[in-house]
């Protein structure tokens, strides 16, 4: 497909985005970078809804990077045992709170990079942290970014990586509209164009959705 084609497909699927899904936004609660960061690192592989019912009692059992820091590995556990892969996220949330501590007097740094060193801190973490919280123009790839975006024929079939993926839809989204790019793919793969199955009959996109690739 041609540079101007490509161009053209991603114009109107931002305008349709613009018009079915005008208000979609992150589930997350959270209220400073902070509870951000650790909402998001708990999100992986686990539901928004679930996150939302473990946060509170963390949150006020340990409102910031220091009394988390204090915290050993098995109080984090008992208070986020539901989620998904508790075991390996208490841990994580354990070093990445003594990290941030140690390396940034327990500020959430705006550097993508910064962030990036942190345990339990990768690509998609950091970038929805820096976007969201500091206005960054970037899209966090996780696996539901991942699945639709390559569903709907915006990426080929040789980015074959969250991070190829990444590159991709950043080159040809505007950097206006990255955040709510982001945001657009995951309730569209919620609502529509789920893990499971593209419910292509009921899909605001389907006249004009690419969908054997680019």
């Amino acid at each position: 497909m041609s540079s101007s084609k490509i161009a053209t497909y991603y114009d109107r699927v931002i305008e349709r985005f613009e018009q079915y899904l005008p208000d979609a936004n992150t589930e997350l609660n959270f209220r400073n970078t902070y509870e951000l960061l650790v909402a998001v690192m708990l999100s992986a592989q686990c539901t928004d809804k679930r996150i939302n019912m473990v946060t509170p009692a963390l949150f006020a059992t340990y409102p910031d990077a220091s009394a988390l820091s204090k915290a050993s590995v098995e109080d984090i556990l008992a208070l986020i045992k539901s989620v998904s892969y508790p075991n390996s996220k208490a841990r994580h949330l354990s070093e990445m709170s003594k990290q941030l501590v140690e390396r940034f007097g327990g500020v959430v740094p705006s550097d993508f990079d910064a962030l990036t060193s942190l345990s339990g801190v990768g690509r998609k973490t950091a970038n929805v942290v820096t976007s969201h919280a500091f206005g960054r123009a970037c899209i966090a790839v996780d696996t539901h970014v991942f699945c639709v975006s390559h569903r709907l024929g915006l990426v080929p079939k040789s980015c074959d990586t969250p991070l190829k993926t990444e590159k991709h839809l950043t080159r040809h989204v505007p950097k206006a509209k990255q955040l709510m790019f982001h945001f657009w793919l995951l309730e569209h793969g919620k609502r529509t164009c789920t893990s499971r199955k593209a419910h292509c009959e009921d899909c605001f996109l389907g006249d004009i959705c690419k969908k054997r690739g680019l």
